[in-house]
């Protein structure tokens, strides 16, 4: 990292399907060893699974369920006089973005399906439908932030 410019942010180049951004990002994460091909087969078979099942655009489910799982506060450490203290923050819109995506990921490759586009689809329409593990991560987060609020006043 420079110690005088900051770093521009690459811009995401929208996938060939359904030109947004975000389902690139999405495919970005789930992506394992470069095999992108691999990742975009599992998530375009996700968004198919989910219009089966609930008869609504896959899309739109996958958009309403990313911002179902956005986080609005967060704690960050920050230490002061030799004490460390948990510091709820609010979480800036990039941020949100990526700990959603990060968290229906993560909790869709722990679940039991037979596929991993099974696995993404349930754990996406669970999202949508604000019930799952990626919604309760979400909602321990903000407990956490609610619980520490008493040391907001260390915001930096």
């Amino acid at each position: 990292m420079p110690r005088r410019l900051s770093v521009e942010k690459r811009k995401v180049v929208p996938d060939f399907k359904f030109k947004d951004r975000l389902s690139t990002q999405f495919v970005n994460v789930l992506m394992k060893n470069g095999k992108r091909s691999t990742a975009e087969r599992c998530f375009y078979d996700a968004l198919d699974l989910l219009e089966k099942k609930s008869g609504q655009s896959g899309l739109e489910l996958f958009q309403k369920a990313i911002n179902n799982v956005k986080p609005v506060l967060e704690v960050r450490s920050r230490r002061v006089g030799g004490a460390t203290y948990q510091v709820p923050v609010e979480v800036r819109e990039s941020r949100r973005t990526a700990l959603a995506v990060r968290w229906v990921i993560s909790y869709s490759r722990g679940r039991s399906e037979k596929s991993m586009a099974h696995k993404l689809a349930a754990e996406l329409l669970a999202a949508a439908n604000n019930e799952g593990a990626s919604i309760k991560k979400k909602e321990d987060t903000h407990k956490m932030a609610e619980a520490n609020k008493a040391f907001a006043h260390f915001r930096w």
